[in-house]
């Protein structure tokens, strides 16, 4: 995930270096290091937090020193809070986001929280480095982070499952595998491009402009919601994601 928001991170005024021992290669124009050590005494505006939860503690503490007067973290690290990332960097101001899989397409939805002693300054150029991935949600507090992570973090898995269940369906109604997959993604991606320009109408209004009354399109929707339990069923898809992430803080 860190390698594809960097993509798009780099096509701002910014310049990075990556600390990886394992990379052979960095993205052009982006400077690779295979160790802390490499760095010398340099120091960065911004130190991105791009490891796994447990190495947190092992490794961030050796980065405390290198960030600049007045520089912030940027973590992607889920479930780890702002206040351990902040004590392991020196009380550092910390901002957590929380990317979800269309970063690789420049899509992505980002969930965004400040925590304390962020400027309004660092907020903002936060903000910018992930517009340039795709749009932005800033949330008041971990929580409603966490909520962003059942919604928008988990929901790329949602959404591939019912298109699967789409394609698999056309399929049951006698068209090819391809067919049914061009029929089925286009189908979304048209009416998702609809819904965002047409976003002073709501998607109960959208809906009802494609359904008439005794049509084709009444009939498939009351076999698919007719008795609310497609509601229901997202209802309990998110909750269930949200408390598996308040597990995992």
């Amino acid at each position: 995930m860190g390698g594809a928001l960097l993509e798009y991170w780099k096509k701002g005024d910014e310049k990075f270096t990556i600390v990886d021992p394992f990379l052979e290669e960095a993205p052009d124009g982006v400077a690779l290091v295979k160790d802390r050590s490499d760095l010398d005494q340099q120091q960065f505006d911004v130190i991105i937090v791009a490891i796994k939860p447990q190495m947190i503690d092992e490794i961030l503490p050796d980065y405390a020193p290198m960030l600049a007067d007045g520089g912030y973290a940027i973590s992607m690290a889920a479930g780890a809070s702002i206040a351990r990332l902040s004590s392991v960097l020196g009380d550092a101001p910390v901002i957590r986001i929380m990317p979800n899989l269309p970063a690789f397409v420049g899509k992505a939805t980002n969930g965004l929280v400040a925590g304390p002693g962020v400027t309004d300054d660092q907020r903002k150029h936060a903000r910018a480095m992930m517009e340039r991935t795709g749009t932005v949600v800033e949330v008041d507090d971990e929580d409603q982070l966490d909520r962003v992570t059942a919604v928008a973090g988990s929901g790329p898995g949602y959404v591939f499952e019912l298109a699967r269940a789409y394609v698999a369906a056309a399929q049951e109604l006698g068209f090819s595998h391809d067919q049914a997959r061009a029929l089925v993604l286009g189908t979304l991606e048209g009416t998702i491009a609809m819904a965002l320009a047409e976003d002073d109408k709501s998607l109960e209004d959208l809906r009802n402009s494609v359904t008439s009354k005794g049509g084709t399109t009444a009939a498939g929707l009351d076999a698919l919601n007719g008795d609310g339990a497609v509601s229901r069923k997202f209802e309990q898809t998110l909750e269930a994601a949200y408390k598996r992430a308040v597990e995992l803080r």
